[in-house]
């Protein structure tokens, strides 16, 4: 599922890119993709784009006409932007916003679930949207304090985390390079946490979501590619030696995701229970 790194430079790359273009014509070839219809998509025909924007994992395409394209990309979504349209045979679009100058902005779901969608609102209400009403803080740039807001919680610190309603913008991937930059166990509780892990833990979530973005800044051109390079440590990384200490990196195996840890960085040298391996000895 794209994260934080992951739609910031898409808002950034593509909202540069399509800041002053008119729009021509739109399309919803998804059918399940777009969540309204008043106003229509439609509306945006012949308006000019602004800009695009990031709050949580959701972008906001912006248009003169005081109109906002709300789309979030759920776990196979992607936001492109094209120097041609479209072929018929082409059955990844779900919304396509095409503009006068030949180029297509065009979101794009793989895979069957479908489950990618957009909003197009006023701008005066986009940020009314149940989905951006209800998100917690931004995780990047400049996050409140952490003390405060997870040291009354009870939930491990992975499901924190990745809770929008707490803090927006990480899910499973960035959630395991944070944790392991701030030598926590995915497990501490929220209200475990003393005033020094706290810190240290914002410190990481700052620094690691910013340096992915550095990265991404450095090496990413238009159009963006179906996969992104995700620049990580952890995640994805069991069996591998530990980037810091050289110990063998562990997993904890649940049915939709996976904990990726160091167990001499973060659990004190302990090996987390494996669901997989739990289930297979019922």
């Amino acid at each position: 599922m794209p994260e934080l790194p992951e739609v910031e430079i898409t808002a950034r790359l593509i909202g540069a890119a399509v800041a002053g273009a008119r729009v021509e014509s739109t399309l919803a070839p998804g059918v399940n993709a777009l969540k309204t219809f008043d106003p229509p998509l439609h509306a945006l025909d012949g308006t000019t784009l602004t800009g695009v924007r990031r709050r949580g994992k959701h972008l906001a395409v912006a248009s003169d006409a005081g109109l906002v394209l709300l789309v979030h990309l759920m776990s196979a979504g992607r936001l492109q932007l094209f120097d041609r349209r479209a072929g018929l045979r082409d059955r990844s679009s779900r919304v396509l916003i095409r503009l006068d100058d030949g180029r297509e902005l065009r979101l794009r779901e793989f895979g069957t679930k479908q489950a990618a969608w957009a909003k197009l609102l006023r701008a005066s209400e986009w940020e009314d949207d149940e989905a951006i009403a209800t998100l917690g803080p931004e995780a990047w740039p400049d996050p409140p304090p952490f003390l405060p807001l997870l040291g009354r919680q009870p939930r491990p610190l992975h499901s924190l985390l990745r809770d929008q309603r707490v803090i927006a913008g990480i899910g499973r991937s960035w959630v395991d390079e944070i944790l392991w930059e701030a030598r926590l166990s995915p497990y501490k509780r929220g209200v475990d946490l003393s005033k020094a892990e706290a810190s240290a833990l914002r410190e990481a979530t700052v620094a690691r979501l910013g340096e992915a973005i550095s990265v991404y800044e450095q090496t990413l051109r238009l159009p963006l590619p179906d996969r992104l390079p995700l620049p990580l440590r952890v995640h994805r990384h069991e069996g591998e030696p530990c980037p810091r200490c050289g110990t063998t990196l562990q997993a904890v195996h649940f049915e939709d995701y996976v904990i990726a840890y160091c167990p001499a960085c973060q659990t004190e040298g302990r090996v987390l229970k494996d669901r997989r391996l739990s289930r297979l000895l019922k």
